[in-house]
């Protein structure tokens, strides 16, 4: 008779067995995954509040920097407690003059975006943002799409290098320092304990090298209001060997860029491209310092940019005008100034033996750095008019709108005020201070002599390498009266 065995197989038994193992660890390692990815991946859109206005998408709106170059929320916030001797003073990021409202948890240019956890990145507004006072006792006035006269952009860099430098820098002081404003769930900790902290230490440390002359002794600092631009393109996006070259400039306003839309205007203050759409695209890569991780998405935000900074007007001077004496100062002007500033010329490179200024900006590129530049772009898979890949012979002959907002003046801002700037070179200070907010009314500019001054701004000496303020001695020769007419009709523009 035959038997059905109805007993346990040994061996479907052991297969069912691996397979019970093979499935638990395959959702062991979904949920594992799904984890990692919600928490160091996942991209969440910012707030609505951020793009309520045009104004305050310029300020805190995200152009992608948090990806590659952001920084953890968290260990931005408890820097400054941690490491107060590498910044210039007390009060934390704002002692860097960075523009603050009141009532934001960022200073103007920070972006704090959620991808995996809370980042904070920068955006255009961080050096582009006009701060100023009508007095030490007023609340300040914050111009967007100006130059950025306070921001200490050297500082920030340096800051951040020295403190990831530091061994202090480690998790478990970070994470103490974290525990006293926030409380990590137990999974965060372990991800900024084992993952988040180490890699952010060895991403800063790793930014030095592209930093390095910086930190040369017979450089002097930037200051505020300033930085190396040519250089940072150099040894940032090109990754080229540190030379001798040294060219300090300011930070220019970047208002009303339709006054652009001619054919072949250069823009940069030595006419190193034609177009906006380029300059705004190579500021932003350089910001982001990677490649963008979304291209689409990068190059929209771009054009939005070009679009706001279009149609946006300078700003109006907010004080008491003599519009009478300002009228004869507009004679004074066309016979004086229009030449170079409200003609065919205006927006073009007039040749530095006709300006006379400082060559130090000049010395720092070279059509080969634009090749190459224009290659690494390209690569990207960006469409852009590019960078000039010529000679740079000169400086471009600036557009005056706002002028009265832009000090302090010449392309490496080492004139402070526009009075200054209409007298003889050796008229001019030798040295003054750099990044003070009030402004000075009379000779329009900021106030940059005084205790007060001092310490709040940075030093800059006229005769330290690519500081001079030698040269354009447009107007210089005209009576006390005639220049007095012409600085209150510069006021209007």
């Amino acid at each position: 008779m035959l038997q059905i065995n109805t007993g346990p197989n040994k061996a479907t038994g052991k297969t069912s067995g691996w397979l019970i193992l093979f499935v638990l660890l395959v959702l062991s390692g979904l949920v594992l995954g799904g984890v990692a990815w919600y928490k160091l991946f996942r991209d969440v859109p910012q707030p609505d509040w951020v793009s309520a206005t045009p104004e305050m998408r310029f300020k805190y709106g995200s152009i992608g920097s948090e990806y590659d170059a952001g920084l953890p929320y968290w260990i931005y916030m408890v820097l400054p407690q941690m490491f107060p001797e590498y910044l210039p003073a007390n009060g934390g990021y704002a002692s860097l003059g960075l523009p603050w409202e009141e009532g934001q948890a960022l200073p103007v240019g920070f972006t704090l975006k959620t991808v995996g956890f809370p980042r904070v990145g920068n955006n255009c507004a961080m050096c582009h943002t006009t701060q100023y006072r009508e007095s030490d006792t007023a609340n300040p006035v914050y111009v967007v799409a100006g130059a950025g006269h306070t921001v200490d952009i050297e500082g920030i860099f340096t800051f951040l290098i020295k403190s990831a430098k530091d061994p202090r820098f480690n998790a478990d002081n970070i994470l103490e320092q974290i525990g006293m404003i926030h409380d990590l769930s137990f999974i965060d900790s372990l991800l900024y304990r084992f993952a988040i902290i180490p890699i952010t230490k060895k991403r800063l440390i790793e930014r030095e090298a592209q930093f390095a002359w910086m930190f040369r002794d017979d450089f002097p600092d930037w200051g505020r209001g300033r930085d190396d631009p040519m250089n940072l393109t150099k040894y940032f996006m090109l990754n080229l060997s540190m030379d001798d070259s040294y060219g300090p400039a300011d930070v220019p306003a970047i208002w009303n860029l339709k006054k652009y839309d001619q054919d072949a205007l250069n823009l940069n203050w030595d006419g190193a491209t034609h177009d906006a759409y380029s300059v705004i695209i190579d500021s932003a890569l350089g910001i982001l310092g990677a490649e963008p991780h979304n291209t689409d998405a990068f190059l929209t935000e771009v054009k939005w940019l070009e679009d706001y900074l279009r149609n946006l007007p300078p700003p109006k001077w907010p004080f008491n005008l003599d519009r009478e004496l300002a009228q004869q100062g507009k004679g004074i002007f066309k016979q004086e100034c229009a030449q170079c500033h409200a003609s065919e010329r205006t927006g073009k490179t007039i040749p530095l033996a006709e300006v006379g200024t400082s060559p130090a900006r000049l010395n720092t590129w070279s059509k080969q750095n634009a090749i190459e530049a224009n290659q690494v772009v390209g690569e990207l898979g960006i469409e852009r008019a590019g960078l000039v890949e010529a000679t740079l012979n000169g400086y471009v002959a600036q557009f005056l709108d706002g002028i009265w907002l832009r000090a302090p003046y010449l392309h490496n801002g080492s004139v402070p005020t526009l009075r200054e700037l209409l007298a003889p070179p050796e008229e001019r200070s030798v040295s003054f201070y750099r990044g003070y907010d009030v402004y000075d009314k009379h000779n329009v500019g900021f106030i940059a002599q005084g205790d007060k001054a001092k310490r709040t701004g940075s030093l800059l000496n006229t005769r330290e390498k690519g500081n001079s303020n030698a040269g354009h001695l447009f107007g210089t020769q005209l009576s006390d009266n005639d220049k007095e007419a012409l600085i209150e009709y510069l006021k209007t523009l």
